[in-house]
């Protein structure tokens, strides 16, 4: 369940919040998020992912409003007097591109997102450290041209990036468990139960 507050008097005057809450059903197992926590390191999870994981495996949320004020909340996390340290997991989650652009079917807003993201993303590539590990991803489709507000079924990319790292394909992947067992194997944790490393 979600609770969405909004303010506004209207229907043509209501605006969400970034004060979203979601009442979640606690992971039926441990996650990598566990697997971090348990080598000793922080999970610092950015937007709603405190919400989602039911705050299991979490640290630490931090939040910033938009598209630009979760990016300037992730830089600090990566670069900031509380940053990151080695072995941490920075979890972050861009809900805009979901619940402002997706599910409205706002194709015209969905393109400026991503060009605006695509245009903040050199800021983060430039400040990694060697042995730092960017993926980008998405939990699930939203097609912004599709009938309807639902969740849409294409597939996701995934996107890998470190110091040195050769450009390449590792193909289709049949699960999302590969994501978290590429960064588990990044961190050197031990394996889980689901999933292979894609590096």
């Amino acid at each position: 369940m979600i609770a969405r507050p909004f303010l506004g008097e209207t229907v043509e005057t209501f605006k969400r919040t970034a004060n979203r809450k979601d009442f979640a059903v606690p992971p039926p197992e441990p996650t990598v998020l566990n697997r971090v926590q348990d080598a000793g390191n922080r999970v610092i999870a950015l937007g709603k992912l405190g919400d989602i994981f039911a705050m299991h495996g979490i640290d630490e949320v931090r939040k910033g409003p938009g598209i630009e004020g979760l990016f300037d909340v992730l830089m600090a996390t990566l670069t900031g007097q509380d940053a990151a340290s080695d072995g941490d997991l920075i979890f972050a989650n861009f809900v805009e591109f979901d619940s402002e652009f997706g599910h409205r079917r706002n194709i015209p807003g969905y393109a400026d997102a991503l060009e605006r993201f695509d245009a903040l993303l050199p800021r983060f590539t430039h400040a990694m450290q060697s042995g730092d590990l960017l993926i980008l991803t998405a939990d699930h489709g939203n097609d912004p041209s599709w009938v309807g507000t639902d969740h849409t079924r294409e597939r996701v990319p995934v996107l890998i990036t470190t110091k040195g790292l050769a450009p390449g394909s590792v193909g289709v992947r049949s699960t999302f468990a590969d994501i978290a067992e590429t960064a588990a194997a990044w961190l050197n944790l031990p394996a889980g139960g689901h999933g292979t490393s894609m590096l």
